[in-house]
């Protein structure tokens, strides 16, 4: 069921109270992105807290919580103020960096990943800081595209040959096909 009046969500900011909505938010987001298993992602929640409650609590992670009519957390999004090395135009040591952003599926298309964003953007202006990066899921990158963001180019390289082999593996498991009535051999 969708909402009928996106015009009741308020936003609000995190704080370590909110790890537990932002550790199930963050799951949900895995989740969605569909590219590891339950085990994989429930596995990780704890090292998610972990890490996540002192940095909300010293002020190096921040966010939003967007909420509905009596408190329900429909919506959340974070930035990290993570240490970074002196660059040319960047001159400060902290790179602000965008993550776990959510939106509860009964309430997307609604604008509320765009607000999380736009707020999360402006702390991250109003501190003085020059850019603010992410990491964009398939989902979600019309969002940022609109707001503004562009593409970048990153690598990596897998030193556990384990954990490319597992990751190449899932990528190419066969899934269903849709039907489209198009090729009825399907």
């Amino acid at each position: 069921m969708r909402n009928p009046n996106p015009a009741r969500v308020t936003y609000r900011r995190a704080t370590s109270a909110d790890l537990e909505v932002l550790t199930e938010h963050r799951h949900r987001m895995w989740t969605a992105i569909g590219r590891h298993t339950e085990a994989e992602i429930t596995e990780h929640d704890l090292r998610y807290r972990r890490w996540a409650k002192p940095r909300l609590r010293s002020g190096e992670l921040l966010g939003f919580v967007a909420e509905a009519r009596g408190g329900l957390a429909v919506g959340s999004g974070l930035v990290w103020l993570r240490p970074d090395q002196p660059r040319p135009q960047i001159p400060g040591l902290v790179s602000p960096y965008i993550l776990s952003m959510y939106t509860c599926p009964d309430w997307r298309g609604q604008g509320i990943a765009s607000a999380l964003v736009r707020r999360l953007v402006t702390v991250c202006r109003a501190s003085g800081y020059p850019n603010v990066e992410l990491h964009a899921s398939v989902q979600g990158r019309h969002v940022y595209r609109r707001l503004g963001f562009e593409r970048t180019w990153e690598m990596r390289f897998w030193i556990d040959p384990r954990i490319r082999r597992r990751r190449a593996a899932a990528a190419t498991k066969v899934r269903p096909k849709r039907k489209n009535g198009l090729d009825r051999a399907r």
